[in-house]
């Protein structure tokens, strides 16, 4: 189980077509334009039997009082009119021009009011009302409440009137239909669980721990569980495993869960660096407490491989998840070591800090024992992806027709995945002297890339591939924004969920 796995993940989010007189805060989305703010869905009918048409004009009167102008994720909280009997008090979020407004801003919106909405017990909303449906204002109320608190005593916690929004109820037509709505909070569901063992600190999440609350989960989600040891890693020949783990006096692991959902077959792989010093080719002091999140990428795969297993997708996942920690000791692998990865391609390592992809060869020759059809690898790979492509968007790199599916689908999320190249001469500089390969390229350019090659180079021929590096995204290190809090974000759930779902509707 997560370090808080007895907590819940998110708010209870309910369906309604009236408003309860429980409510406690009413949400709203507000469209700018030039003739001032206008309430989104004011005139649908819903919404007016369940608000009031003279609340409606007394709400909006007040919001241009006040000077709201509507600008997307724009917050303005005023005291709810008389006619909202029990509501106490209105909050107007803004979605910006009104053609702007699909289900990523929806999503945003959301976030950005049940991140303001700390100690309320019940909240309702009309974005549910948008014409993306009631799905996205689920998924970003969720999101947008999630917190994690598992590490605070009483003299940090928060207090009950302090913690995270309790409950939304979502205006619909028909409560009855929810369908999209369970499938969007099941979705988040995972991406909370990512965050969470992200968030857990490495104290308390090594690879043998990390392995175990993995394996808990995953069983109760029905699927079945292996875990390798680090003597079964060694006798079966996982060198790149063994080798990035022998530093550290937690030894590695190597999970394998399977959800046998039907005849298509996909693997996932994810990193599970549970902390990063770099080893012997240690990093900087400076942000190195940041490498808690080096296994955002084994976090999301488990997450999703959980979700999938409860959503029923009808295809079979097989998450293969190596887990290490990289330390500097006198028994951690040295800058000029040779190793021989499982499958039998030796290695010369010339920086111990390139350790993700040493493990990640690994589990990915075993996961293309399995004959998969797509293989998709998610991992926290380089700094490189950050140099080019920031902190929220990934780096989606494979063989070609899939690499593109995945980053339309993972844009259609909302997580921004963006294509990027496997350039042919860049091949060259992962010759070694004396081994097989080497695991970094002596110059600066194109590292993702580069990485990205190197694990080409164990992707069994005929299966579809994509590489996801995640370095950034997968941990926020600056303040919220959106449905997005500070810390581990749980990217990329919410893209290999949606890309299992498209391949199961082949």
């Amino acid at each position: 189980m997560t370090a808080a796995a007895d907590r819940s993940l998110g708010p209870d989010v309910d369906l309604v077509d009236s408003l309860s007189p429980d409510t406690d805060v009413l949400v709203l989305g507000v469209i700018g334009g030039e003739d001032g703010p206008a309430l989104a869905g004011s005139d649908d009918e819903v919404v007016i039997r369940a608000v009031g048409a003279e609340a409606l004009t007394a709400v909006l009167e007040s919001l241009r009082a006040v000077g709201a102008k509507g600008a997307s994720e724009e917050l303005t909280r005023i005291p709810a009119p008389a006619g909202l009997t029990g509501v106490t008090s209105v909050l107007a979020v803004g979605l910006g021009a009104p053609d702007g407004i699909d289900a990523e801003q929806v999503r945003r919106s959301a976030g950005v009011a049940a991140r303001a909405l700390s100690g309320v017990r019940r909240a309702a909303s009309t974005l549910s009302r948008l014409e993306p449906g009631p799905a996205p204002a689920a998924e970003g109320f969720f999101l947008g409440a999630y917190s994690f608190t598992a590490f605070r005593s009483e003299k940090s916690a928060p207090k009950p009137e302090e913690g995270p929004l309790a409950r939304v109820d979502l205006l619909v037509s028909d409560p009855a239909d929810s369908a999209a709505v369970r499938h969007a909070v099941q979705v988040a569901e995972a991406v909370a669980l990512a965050r969470d063992f992200v968030n857990t600190p490495p104290s308390h999440l090594y690879p043998a721990e990390f392995a175990e609350r993995a394996k808990a989960l995953a069983e109760q989600a029905g699927l079945q569980v292996e875990i390798m040891d680090e003597k079964a890693l060694a006798t079966k020949g996982y060198g790149g495993i063994v080798g990035v783990g022998q530093g550290s006096s937690r030894p590695p692991r190597l999970i394998r869960l399977t959800y046998a959902g039907g005849a298509k077959k996909v693997a996932l792989v994810g990193k599970g660096i549970t902390f990063d010093t770099g080893g012997i080719s240690i990093k900087p002091a400076a942000n190195m407490e940041n490498m808690t999140s080096d296994m955002g990428g084994a976090a999301a795969v488990i997450a999703a491989t959980i979700a999938a297993a409860r959503l029923e997708l009808p295809v079979t996942v097989t998450a293969t998840v190596p887990m290490a920690e990289n330390m500097p000791s006198a028994t951690a692998q040295r800058p000029g070591d040779v190793l021989t990865q499982y499958g039998g391609t030796t290695v010369e390592v010339i920086n111990t800090d390139a350790e993700g992809r040493l493990i990640l060869a690994d589990a990915i020759v075993r996961a293309c024992e399995d004959d998969p059809e797509y293989l998709i690898d998610v991992a926290t790979l380089t700094g490189a992806q950050l140099v080019a492509l920031g902190s929220r968007t990934p780096g989606v790199m494979g063989t070609e027709e899939f690499r593109d599916r995945v980053a339309r689908l993972s844009q259609a999320t909302g997580e921004n995945g963006w294509a990027m190249p496997l350039p042919a001469e860049l091949r060259a500089d992962l010759n070694s002297k004396i081994a097989d390969l080497a695991n970094v390229s002596p110059h600066r350019f194109g590292g993702m890339l580069v990485a990205g090659l190197y694990l080409k180079e164990f992707v069994a021929e005929g299966v579809q591939w994509a590489h996801l590096d995640v370095a950034g995204p997968a941990y926020n290190t600056g303040g919220a924004f959106g449905y997005v809090p500070k810390g581990g974000t749980g990217v990329p759930v919410r893209t290999l969920v949606a890309v299992l779902g498209d391949i199961a509707a082949e």
